[in-house]
Protein backbone atom coordinates (compact mmCIF):
# COMPACT_ATOMS: atom_id res chain seq x y z
CA UNK A 1 0.00 0.00 0.00
CA UNK A 2 1.70 3.40 -1.06
CA UNK A 3 1.13 6.16 1.38
CA UNK A 4 2.26 9.26 -0.70
CA UNK A 5 2.75 12.86 0.89
CA UNK A 6 -0.75 15.33 1.65
CA UNK A 7 -1.40 18.33 -0.12
CA UNK A 8 -1.53 20.00 3.27
CA UNK A 9 1.75 19.70 4.63
CA UNK A 10 3.37 20.14 1.03
CA UNK A 11 1.85 23.58 1.04
CA UNK A 12 3.02 23.71 4.60
CA UNK A 13 7.09 24.01 3.30
CA UNK A 14 6.27 25.35 0.56
CA UNK A 15 5.23 28.17 2.43
CA UNK A 16 7.90 27.80 4.95
CA UNK A 17 10.73 27.65 2.12
CA UNK A 18 12.38 24.24 3.76
CA UNK A 19 12.94 22.13 1.24
CA UNK A 20 14.60 19.41 2.64
CA UNK A 21 12.75 15.84 3.29
CA UNK A 22 10.56 17.01 5.18
CA UNK A 23 8.88 18.53 1.77
CA UNK A 24 7.41 15.18 1.66
CA UNK A 25 8.99 12.16 3.06
CA UNK A 26 6.67 9.15 2.15
CA UNK A 27 7.21 5.57 3.31
CA UNK A 28 5.09 2.10 1.77
CA UNK A 29 3.81 -0.06 4.75
CA UNK A 30 3.23 -4.08 4.04
CA UNK A 31 1.57 -5.78 6.95
CA UNK A 32 3.98 -8.72 8.21
CA UNK A 33 5.98 -10.30 11.19
CA UNK A 34 8.67 -9.00 12.03
CA UNK A 35 11.87 -11.28 13.01
CA UNK A 36 14.51 -7.92 13.59
CA UNK A 37 14.39 -7.93 17.63
CA UNK A 38 11.98 -4.92 18.17
CA UNK A 39 11.07 -2.90 21.27
CA UNK A 40 7.69 -2.71 22.62
CA UNK A 41 7.02 0.52 24.09
CA UNK A 42 4.18 2.36 26.15
CA UNK A 43 2.17 5.03 24.89
CA UNK A 44 3.25 8.56 26.09
CA UNK A 45 0.43 10.93 25.34
CA UNK A 46 2.20 13.93 26.46
CA UNK A 47 4.87 14.00 23.71
CA UNK A 48 4.13 16.50 20.69
CA UNK A 49 4.75 13.28 18.73
CA UNK A 50 2.13 10.84 19.64
CA UNK A 51 3.32 7.42 20.19
CA UNK A 52 0.77 4.32 18.53
CA UNK A 53 1.77 1.44 20.11
CA UNK A 54 4.29 0.51 17.34
CA UNK A 55 7.52 -1.25 17.74
CA UNK A 56 10.84 1.12 17.25
CA UNK A 57 13.75 -0.35 15.85
CA UNK A 58 16.42 -1.70 18.06
CA UNK A 59 19.18 -3.61 18.83
CA UNK A 60 21.90 -4.20 16.25
CA UNK A 61 21.29 -2.97 12.79
CA UNK A 62 23.47 -2.91 9.77
CA UNK A 63 22.82 -0.19 7.27
CA UNK A 64 23.39 -1.47 3.59
CA UNK A 65 23.70 1.31 0.53
CA UNK A 66 22.73 0.20 -2.67
CA UNK A 67 24.43 2.82 -5.13
CA UNK A 68 21.61 3.13 -8.32
CA UNK A 69 23.11 4.61 -11.17
CA UNK A 70 26.72 6.97 -11.51
CA UNK A 71 28.67 8.08 -8.33
CA UNK A 72 32.03 8.99 -8.02
CA UNK A 73 34.19 7.19 -5.36
CA UNK A 74 34.57 10.16 -3.32
CA UNK A 75 30.61 10.79 -3.61
CA UNK A 76 30.05 7.29 -2.12
CA UNK A 77 32.57 8.27 0.28
CA UNK A 78 30.72 11.33 1.54
CA UNK A 79 27.93 9.06 2.21
CA UNK A 80 29.34 6.26 3.87
CA UNK A 81 32.05 8.64 6.25
CA UNK A 82 28.44 10.16 7.67
CA UNK A 83 26.50 5.88 8.50
CA UNK A 84 29.81 5.12 9.92
CA UNK A 85 30.03 8.18 12.17
CA UNK A 86 26.46 7.54 13.51
CA UNK A 87 28.18 5.69 16.15
CA UNK A 88 31.68 6.33 16.99
CA UNK A 89 33.76 3.67 18.40
CA UNK A 90 36.19 6.53 19.62
CA UNK A 91 33.99 9.45 20.50
CA UNK A 92 36.72 11.50 22.20
CA UNK A 93 38.75 11.63 18.54
CA UNK A 94 36.18 13.15 16.47
CA UNK A 95 36.15 17.29 17.33
CA UNK A 96 32.26 18.23 19.05
CA UNK A 97 29.83 19.17 18.57
CA UNK A 98 29.84 14.99 16.16
CA UNK A 99 27.42 13.14 13.64
CA UNK A 100 27.20 10.78 16.95
CA UNK A 101 25.65 13.34 19.06
CA UNK A 102 23.13 14.51 16.86
CA UNK A 103 21.88 10.86 17.03
CA UNK A 104 22.12 10.15 20.52
CA UNK A 105 18.35 12.63 20.55
CA UNK A 106 16.72 9.37 19.20
CA UNK A 107 17.54 7.24 22.53
CA UNK A 108 14.93 9.91 24.09
CA UNK A 109 12.26 8.02 22.43
CA UNK A 110 13.14 4.72 24.03
CA UNK A 111 14.18 6.02 27.67
CA UNK A 112 10.87 8.23 27.95
CA UNK A 113 8.55 4.81 26.39
CA UNK A 114 10.48 1.76 28.45
CA UNK A 115 11.81 0.56 31.74
CA UNK A 116 14.05 -1.59 30.46
CA UNK A 117 16.21 0.99 29.24
CA UNK A 118 18.73 -1.24 28.58
CA UNK A 119 16.96 -3.82 26.17
CA UNK A 120 16.16 -1.28 23.91
CA UNK A 121 18.76 0.55 22.49
CA UNK A 122 19.60 0.60 18.48
CA UNK A 123 23.50 0.09 17.14
CA UNK A 124 24.02 1.00 13.37
CA UNK A 125 26.58 0.09 11.20
CA UNK A 126 27.79 -0.11 7.59
CA UNK A 127 26.85 -3.06 6.43
CA UNK A 128 27.10 -3.88 2.00
CA UNK A 129 27.84 -1.67 -0.48
CA UNK A 130 25.86 -2.81 -3.95
CA UNK A 131 26.53 -1.15 -7.06
CA UNK A 132 23.97 -1.33 -9.97
CA UNK A 133 26.31 1.57 -12.50
CA UNK A 134 24.56 0.21 -15.37
CA UNK A 135 21.05 1.09 -14.70
CA UNK A 136 19.30 -2.57 -14.37
CA UNK A 137 15.86 -1.43 -14.51
CA UNK A 138 16.47 1.97 -16.52
CA UNK A 139 16.77 5.67 -15.52
CA UNK A 140 13.08 6.74 -14.68
CA UNK A 141 12.28 4.15 -11.49
CA UNK A 142 8.61 3.56 -10.05
CA UNK A 143 8.01 3.29 -6.38
CA UNK A 144 7.59 -0.33 -6.66
CA UNK A 145 11.02 -0.77 -8.51
CA UNK A 146 12.85 1.25 -5.25
CA UNK A 147 11.51 -1.27 -2.89
CA UNK A 148 12.90 -3.79 -5.40
CA UNK A 149 16.42 -2.29 -5.46
CA UNK A 150 16.05 -2.43 -1.41
CA UNK A 151 15.27 -5.82 -1.76
CA UNK A 152 18.56 -6.31 -3.01
CA UNK A 153 20.35 -5.73 1.11
CA UNK A 154 20.06 -7.96 3.59
CA UNK A 155 16.43 -8.44 4.91
CA UNK A 156 17.10 -8.99 8.32
CA UNK A 157 18.57 -6.72 10.88
CA UNK A 158 19.29 -4.19 8.55
CA UNK A 159 17.91 -0.78 6.65
CA UNK A 160 18.25 -1.12 3.16
CA UNK A 161 19.22 2.19 1.83
CA UNK A 162 18.58 3.29 -2.11
CA UNK A 163 20.81 6.19 -3.33
CA UNK A 164 20.00 7.24 -6.96
CA UNK A 165 21.82 9.31 -8.89
CA UNK A 166 21.65 12.73 -10.49
CA UNK A 167 20.16 11.27 -13.88
CA UNK A 168 17.05 9.50 -12.53
CA UNK A 169 14.13 10.33 -12.47
CA UNK A 170 11.82 8.69 -9.44
CA UNK A 171 8.12 8.42 -9.17
CA UNK A 172 7.01 11.68 -7.40
CA UNK A 173 11.07 12.92 -7.02
CA UNK A 174 10.98 17.19 -6.88
CA UNK A 175 7.00 16.91 -7.30
CA UNK A 176 6.50 16.20 -3.39
CA UNK A 177 9.33 14.32 -2.22
CA UNK A 178 12.81 14.69 -1.74
CA UNK A 179 13.08 10.69 -0.58
CA UNK A 180 10.85 7.70 1.46
CA UNK A 181 11.25 5.70 4.15
CA UNK A 182 9.32 2.60 4.71
CA UNK A 183 9.06 -1.27 5.26
CA UNK A 184 8.50 -4.44 2.64
CA UNK A 185 7.57 -7.82 3.53
CA UNK A 186 10.97 -10.07 2.87
CA UNK A 187 11.91 -13.15 0.18
CA UNK A 188 12.55 -16.35 1.75
CA UNK A 189 13.91 -17.05 -1.69
CA UNK A 190 17.25 -14.34 -0.97
CA UNK A 191 18.89 -16.47 1.74
CA UNK A 192 18.85 -13.71 3.68
CA UNK A 193 15.48 -14.65 5.35
CA UNK A 194 15.83 -18.60 5.16
CA UNK A 195 13.00 -20.04 7.23
CA UNK A 196 11.07 -16.78 7.67
CA UNK A 197 8.79 -16.04 5.57
CA UNK A 198 6.90 -13.64 7.27
CA UNK A 199 9.82 -11.29 7.78
CA UNK A 200 10.08 -7.15 7.31
CA UNK A 201 12.76 -4.91 6.06
CA UNK A 202 13.10 -1.20 6.08
CA UNK A 203 14.36 0.88 3.59
CA UNK A 204 15.04 4.30 2.96
CA UNK A 205 15.20 5.91 -0.80
CA UNK A 206 16.85 9.29 -1.56
CA UNK A 207 17.82 10.88 -4.68
CA UNK A 208 20.70 13.57 -5.76
CA UNK A 209 18.50 16.38 -6.78
CA UNK A 210 21.84 18.24 -8.10
CA UNK A 211 20.15 18.38 -11.92
CA UNK A 212 16.25 18.26 -11.22
CA UNK A 213 15.73 20.36 -8.18
CA UNK A 214 18.39 21.62 -5.92
CA UNK A 215 16.28 24.50 -4.97
CA UNK A 216 13.54 21.90 -2.86
CA UNK A 217 15.68 18.98 -1.99
CA UNK A 218 19.40 20.35 -1.76
CA UNK A 219 18.26 23.59 0.38
CA UNK A 220 20.14 25.69 2.49
CA UNK A 221 23.02 25.28 0.02
CA UNK A 222 21.09 26.23 -3.37
CA UNK A 223 18.60 29.06 -3.55
CA UNK A 224 14.74 28.37 -2.81
CA UNK A 225 12.09 28.32 -5.45
CA UNK A 226 10.02 29.89 -3.47
CA UNK A 227 10.26 32.32 -0.56
CA UNK A 228 12.98 34.33 0.63
CA UNK A 229 16.22 34.49 -1.72
CA UNK A 230 18.73 34.72 1.07
CA UNK A 231 22.56 33.75 -0.42
CA UNK A 232 22.92 29.96 -0.39
CA UNK A 233 25.30 28.30 1.93
CA UNK A 234 28.73 26.60 0.95
CA UNK A 235 28.24 22.78 0.76
CA UNK A 236 30.70 21.15 3.43
CA UNK A 237 31.91 18.48 0.81
CA UNK A 238 31.20 20.69 -2.10
CA UNK A 239 29.27 18.83 -3.19
CA UNK A 240 25.56 20.37 -3.22
CA UNK A 241 24.04 17.11 -4.47
CA UNK A 242 25.50 14.58 -1.87
CA UNK A 243 25.63 16.89 0.98
CA UNK A 244 21.84 17.87 -0.14
CA UNK A 245 21.31 13.99 0.24
CA UNK A 246 22.63 13.67 3.32
CA UNK A 247 20.52 15.63 5.04
CA UNK A 248 17.34 13.95 3.57
CA UNK A 249 19.11 10.67 4.44
CA UNK A 250 19.76 11.66 8.52
CA UNK A 251 16.12 12.98 8.62
CA UNK A 252 15.16 9.57 7.06
CA UNK A 253 16.71 7.29 9.38
CA UNK A 254 15.14 8.94 12.22
CA UNK A 255 12.12 8.72 11.13
CA UNK A 256 13.08 4.73 10.45
CA UNK A 257 14.04 4.39 13.67
CA UNK A 258 11.59 5.68 15.87
CA UNK A 259 8.39 5.14 13.09
CA UNK A 260 9.82 2.04 10.60
CA UNK A 261 6.63 0.96 10.46
CA UNK A 262 3.74 3.73 10.36
CA UNK A 263 3.07 2.83 14.31
CA UNK A 264 5.42 4.33 15.98
CA UNK A 265 6.09 7.88 17.13
CA UNK A 266 4.13 10.65 14.43
CA UNK A 267 1.84 13.39 14.26
CA UNK A 268 -0.72 14.16 11.92
CA UNK A 269 -2.36 11.84 9.27
CA UNK A 270 -0.79 8.38 8.99
CA UNK A 271 0.03 9.31 4.97
CA UNK A 272 1.88 12.49 5.88
CA UNK A 273 3.15 12.20 9.07
CA UNK A 274 5.74 14.26 11.33
CA UNK A 275 8.37 12.77 12.63
CA UNK A 276 11.56 13.16 14.67
CA UNK A 277 13.29 15.24 12.08
CA UNK A 278 10.51 16.55 9.63
CA UNK A 279 8.49 18.06 13.20
CA UNK A 280 11.55 20.40 12.94
CA UNK A 281 11.41 21.77 9.51
CA UNK A 282 14.38 24.23 8.05
CA UNK A 283 15.95 23.90 11.56
CA UNK A 284 19.99 23.58 11.58
CA UNK A 285 21.16 25.78 14.20
CA UNK A 286 19.75 28.46 16.93
CA UNK A 287 17.76 30.98 15.68
CA UNK A 288 16.74 29.90 12.46
CA UNK A 289 13.32 31.33 10.68
CA UNK A 290 12.08 30.08 7.61
CA UNK A 291 14.20 30.90 4.85
CA UNK A 292 17.59 31.30 7.44
CA UNK A 293 19.02 28.30 8.49
CA UNK A 294 20.30 29.20 11.53
CA UNK A 295 23.50 30.05 13.40
CA UNK A 296 26.15 27.64 11.80
CA UNK A 297 29.31 26.68 12.44
CA UNK A 298 31.56 27.88 9.15
CA UNK A 299 35.11 26.24 8.22
CA UNK A 300 37.62 28.78 8.03
CA UNK A 301 39.56 27.38 5.08
CA UNK A 302 36.51 26.83 3.00
CA UNK A 303 33.34 28.72 4.30
CA UNK A 304 31.45 25.95 4.28
CA UNK A 305 28.56 25.81 6.85
CA UNK A 306 28.51 23.10 9.11
CA UNK A 307 26.68 21.88 12.29
CA UNK A 308 28.46 18.41 12.82
CA UNK A 309 31.99 16.22 12.52
CA UNK A 310 32.34 12.94 11.47
CA UNK A 311 34.63 10.56 10.58
CA UNK A 312 37.75 10.86 8.96
CA UNK A 313 37.26 14.62 9.09
CA UNK A 314 34.28 15.19 7.84
CA UNK A 315 31.75 18.38 8.05
CA UNK A 316 28.26 17.47 7.92
CA UNK A 317 24.76 19.72 7.86
CA UNK A 318 22.32 17.81 10.20
CA UNK A 319 18.46 18.56 10.68
CA UNK A 320 17.56 19.42 14.08
CA UNK A 321 15.73 16.98 15.87
CA UNK A 322 12.62 16.92 18.10
CA UNK A 323 13.36 15.76 21.56
CA UNK A 324 10.52 14.69 23.35
CA UNK A 325 12.09 14.95 27.03
CA UNK A 326 11.70 18.53 26.25
CA UNK A 327 9.49 19.12 23.64
CA UNK A 328 11.77 21.09 21.49
CA UNK A 329 13.88 20.99 18.40
CA UNK A 330 17.20 20.27 19.27
CA UNK A 331 19.93 21.34 17.56
CA UNK A 332 23.75 20.46 18.34
CA UNK A 333 24.85 24.14 17.41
Amino acid sequence: MGLNSSQWLMKLFVVATLFQVSFGSSRLFQVSLATRKLSELVQDQTQLLKYHNGPLLSGKITINLIWYGNFKPSQKAIVSDFISSLSSSSPSKTPQPSVAAWWKTTEKYYHLTSNKKSSNSLSLSLGRQILDQGYSLGKSLTTKQIVALAAKGDQKNAINVVLTSADVVVDGFCMNRCGTHGSASGSSKTGHTKGSKNSKFAYIWVGNSETQCPGQCAWPFHQPIYGPQSPPLVAPNNDVGLDGMVINLASLLAGTATNPFGNGYFQGPAEAPLEASSACPGVYGKGAYPGYAGDLLQDPTTGASYNANGSNGRKYLLPALYNPATSSCSTLV
